[in-house]
């Protein structure tokens, strides 16, 4: 189940929930749409996950029910729903470089956040001709015009918080990453010598999956844990999100098993010098 399903799915749990509601307080639906005002197609819709209520729309429910003492959870609940997916082509309207000051104070509070990329340099070690790479294909991509120079500054902020020092690092990467190119030679070899040398900075562990492995867990989409409070995932038309403890218990387990693969040290800078003798043997040639 992709991470969009999920939300799906809880979407269709919560419904379920205001059904357990309605059959608690010994209602049907037509007697739940007389006490309420909703028609009773609204309500089958919302039972089912098919439509999503609002704010109003669950108070108007509890009260109907007699069950307002469990309007504030419900209405925390349904906001965590609603913040679990971020559509990329509605967030990228609003401009990266708002995207990027949004996020700013989550990266400013975090005390350790764990990353994993199998396809591409973690945001936070992207140096800005990497980053403005990244940029112009997510905007060819989704044909959405913005400020290139814009965007690139605001998504520095990633970089300037390891540097900082203020927040620990774990990155897990997959020795596919670094054959990816992105940007031109020049490019690459910068951002292979910064992530060098970001893997002796006091806060950051530099783990990398060499290409090859024998795997204890298969590879999936990039995510980042942080502290054990939220998970971000990103996916090819959205954002995932998550506060649920449960699911951060999930990624937590994921993510120690990716650690378990991967090479540190040394081993990991030979992964890197692979990559790089690899990409400039292609420009000779």
């Amino acid at each position: 189940m992709s991470q969009r399903d999920q939300v799906e799915a809880v979407r269709k749990a919560f419904g379920q929930r205001l059904r357990g509601l309605r059959l608690d307080a010994r209602l049907n639906g037509r007697q739940l749409s007389a006490r309420s005002g909703m028609h009773t197609s609204k309500i089958s819709r919302i039972e089912l996950g098919r439509q999503n209520p609002t704010e109003e729309d669950i108070r108007v429910w509890c009260r109907a029910c007699r069950a307002e003492d469990q309007i504030p959870e419900l209405i925390a609940a349904h906001r965590q729903i609603d913040e679990m997916w971020e559509d990329h082509r509605q967030a990228l309207r609003a401009g990266l470089a708002q995207q990027s000051e949004r996020v700013k104070p989550l990266y400013e509070q975090t005390r350790l956040i764990r990353a994993y990329e199998p396809q591409t340099v973690p945001g936070f070690l992207q140096r800005p001709g990497y980053t403005r790479a990244v940029i112009e294909d997510v905007t060819r991509f989704h044909g959405l015009a913005t400020d290139i120079d814009e965007a690139v500054e605001g998504r520095l902020n990633r970089l300037r918080v390891l540097e900082s020092g203020t927040c620990m690092f774990s990155f897990v990467i997959e020795a596919g990453a670094l054959y990816a190119q992105r940007g031109g030679l020049a490019v690459m070899l910068d951002q292979f010598d910064y992530i060098e040398r970001a893997a002796d900075f006091a806060n950051v562990a530099l783990g990398i999956i060499p290409l090859g492995r024998l795997r204890t867990i298969w590879p999936g989409e990039g995510f980042y844990i942080y502290d054990q409070s939220l998970v971000r995932s990103e996916h090819w038309t959205g954002g995932y999100r998550t506060k649920r403890p449960s699911e951060i218990e999930t990624y937590l387990r994921i993510f120690k098993l990716l650690q378990s693969l991967a090479v540190y040290g040394d081993s990991a800078r030979a992964e890197i010098d692979a990559a790089r003798r690899l990409l400039q043997s292609r420009e000779i040639f």
